[in-house]
């Protein structure tokens, strides 16, 4: 990727790191683009160029367009999207992998802990960089493991996918995505763990949403309940709670309002039970049961979106809870918002859902539909709604 060494770059990325509100340090700023702090330092003074990578990094991080940081104006590549065919080569070849160097277990686990922590934070960018090594990595690791070790691997290589198909996903590269699930369906079979399979089903339902088989959707959901082991624990229970979720979610996009209502109300009933936490890589209580309401609301449309309103004006997400699913709820507000004619409003939390996760907010079909229908609705532009739509490509 060709360097931008204008200094003006830098004082353009100190500018807008100082109004972002609340005014970011080069500390946090380093953290949510992925980049050294020392990085973000010199490039500030203007001692070193940035990549187009890294500058579309600290464009998300900060939620402006790349555009407004560089030199000549011109568009940033997506570093996120372009390395996503190294993907697609890291699980080419997973049962039978190339010779090369294995971890020991331990630094396998850690490796996959800091993607897990990504993949709840929404920072693709780290993802796609990471990912395709670790992925070739773990295949190796499954393929010479001894059989004490092996289950413990496969769980491992369960969570690397997951992290990838996030990635996947999100960028809308939804063949890409089924493919990671479908390895992810292999390797939770070698783990052996019920738990695992089940948190495997409920990111599966992601290949349903793409393809609009919300029918079959909720079928494969209802059999991933039958088959989840009884809610005697709270391992168990939370993952059971997380496919009544994802049912009254995907139950409230085929517009089953009755089925969507029943799988809510069982969710609550075991959230209540547990406390609000990552289960199985997946965030599961209280909380994320609310949220789960909103969305519910919000696909079944009509006279349901007003009880996303009603939730979002007694209760709004802890900053506990991971940044994707606190910006999702603040998406979903918006498009339930617009659709009740609060446009300022909804205007509000997309750029709340900004703040807490620039790349998720950015990649959301959803939010380039609805900045784009603000425009619309904005006889006078307004200067701060062009350049939110401008970031997120909303036409």
């Amino acid at each position: 990727m060709p360097a931008v060494s204008d200094g003006g770059v830098g004082r353009r990325i100190a500018y807008y790191r100082s109004v972002v509100r609340p005014k970011m340090t080069q500390q946090e700023l380093a953290n949510a683009a992925c980049v050294a702090l020392g990085t973000i330092r010199k490039i500030e003074r203007g001692e070193r160029g940035v990549t187009d990578d890294t500058l579309q990094a600290i464009a998300d991080a900060l939620g402006v367009d790349p555009a407004r940081l560089r030199h000549d104006r011109g568009p940033a590549h997506t570093q996120a999207r372009e390395a996503l065919p190294a993907l697609s080569a890291a699980i080419a070849a997973y049962d039978c992998p190339e010779d090369g160097p294995v971890r020991s277990l331990a630094d396998l686990r850690r490796a996959v802990a800091a993607a897990a922590q990504w993949r709840l934070g929404s920072q693709y960018t780290c993802i796609v960089r990471d990912l395709p090594d670790l992925l070739a990595e773990l295949t190796r690791a499954l393929h010479t493991a001894p059989a004490i070790e092996r289950a413990e691997v496969a769980q491992l290589l369960v969570n690397a996918f997951r992290s990838a198909d996030a990635a996947a996903y999100k960028l809308g590269a939804h063949d890409l995505s089924a493919r990671l699930v479908e390895l992810m369906r292999w390797a939770a079979a070698e783990a052996g763990d019920p738990l695992l399979a089940a948190s495997v089903a409920y990111v599966r339902t992601e290949t349903f949403f793409a393809a609009r088989a919300h029918a079959a959707g909720l079928l494969a959901l209802h059999q991933a309940l039958d088959a989840a082991p009884a809610p005697s624990t709270t391992a168990a229970r939370a993952a059971r709670g997380s496919l009544h979720m994802r049912a009254a979610v995907i139950a409230g996009r085929a517009k089953d309002a009755d089925a969507a209502t029943v799988h809510l109300a069982a969710a609550k009933q075991l959230a209540d039970q547990v406390k609000e936490n990552v289960y199985y890589g997946t965030a599961f209580g209280p909380d994320s049961v609310r949220i789960h309401r909103v969305s519910v609301a919000v696909s079944l449309g009509g006279d349901h979106v007003s009880d996303a309103l009603a939730v979002s004006q007694e209760w709004k997400p802890p900053s506990s809870l991971p940044q994707e699913r606190r910006s999702g709820f603040y998406i979903e507000l918006a498009r339930a918002q617009l659709w009740s004619g609060m446009a300022d409003g909804a205007f509000e939390s997309l750029k709340v859902a900004r703040k807490i996760a620039p790349q998720h907010t950015r990649n959301h079909p959803w939010v380039r539909q609805d900045a784009s229908t603000l425009r619309r609705l904005r006889r006078a532009d307004s200067e701060t709604l062009t350049s939110f739509a401008e970031w997120c490509s909303a036409t």
